[in-house]
C-alpha cells in the first residue's frame, strides 16, 4: 500500500537510507533532515509483512523544479514495480503542485528511462541543484551518477 511517510515511519526511513548510502548508492542523511523533510517521502508499505518496504521523496527546488530522491526498495521486493509506484506517486504529487521539469541524479539509469526519465548533462543543472552534493566525497571531479529529467 503506497501512502504520505508518517512520523513514525522517520526511523526506517533512516534505516533504509544508511542501508543504501553504506552501498554508496544515495548520500546518508541525519534523522533531523529526513524530520525535516518528511512531508516529501511516500512509503510503500506491505500489510502482509507490517513493513515500511519501499520510499522515495519528491523536493521542491525552485518555482519550476523537483527532485525525486532516496528512492530505496528492500531488495527483496525489487522488481515488482513497487519502485515505479513509489516514482509516479511522486511524479503525480510534482504534478498537482504545477511543477512539470522533475530531475534525478542515479545510478540506476535505465529504471529512470523506463519511467520516462531522459538523461541530460549534468553541467545544464543550476547550481542550486547541487548543494546536497557539496557533503559527498566524490563532489566535484568524481561524481558518477547520472542526471537525469522528465518534463511533463
Amino acid at each position: 500500500m503506497l501512502r504520505k511517510a508518517r512520523i513514525g515511519d522517520v526511523k526506517t526511513i533512516h534505516r533504509m537510507i544508511n542501508i543504501s548510502s553504506s552501498k554508496e548508492e544515495m548520500l546518508p542523511r541525519s534523522l533531523m533532515d529526513i524530520y525535516g523533510s518528511l512531508r516529501d517521502f511516500f512509503v510503500y508499505y506491505n500489510e502482509e509483512d507490517e513493513a515500511i518496504i519501499g520510499i522515495c521523496a519528491m523536493n521542491i527546488i525552485w518555482e519550476n523544479l523537483a527532485e525525486i530522491r532516496s528512492l530505496y526498495v528492500e531488495e527483496s521486493h525489487r522488481r515488482k514495480g513497487i519502485g515505479r509506484e513509489l516514482v509516479e506517486a511522486c511524479v503525480s504529487e510534482a504534478i498537482t503542485l504545477e511543477l512539470f521539469k522533475i530531475f534525478t541524479l542515479t545510478y540506476r539509469k535505465d529504471f529512470f528511462a523506463r519511467v520516462g526519465f531522459k538523461e541530460v548533462d549534468r553541467a545544464s543543472l543550476s547550481e542550486k541543484i547541487w548543494s546536497d552534493c557539496f557533503r559527498c566525497s566524490k563532489y566535484p571531479d568524481y561524481c558518477d551518477e547520472t542526471a537525469m529529467i522528465i518534463e511533463l
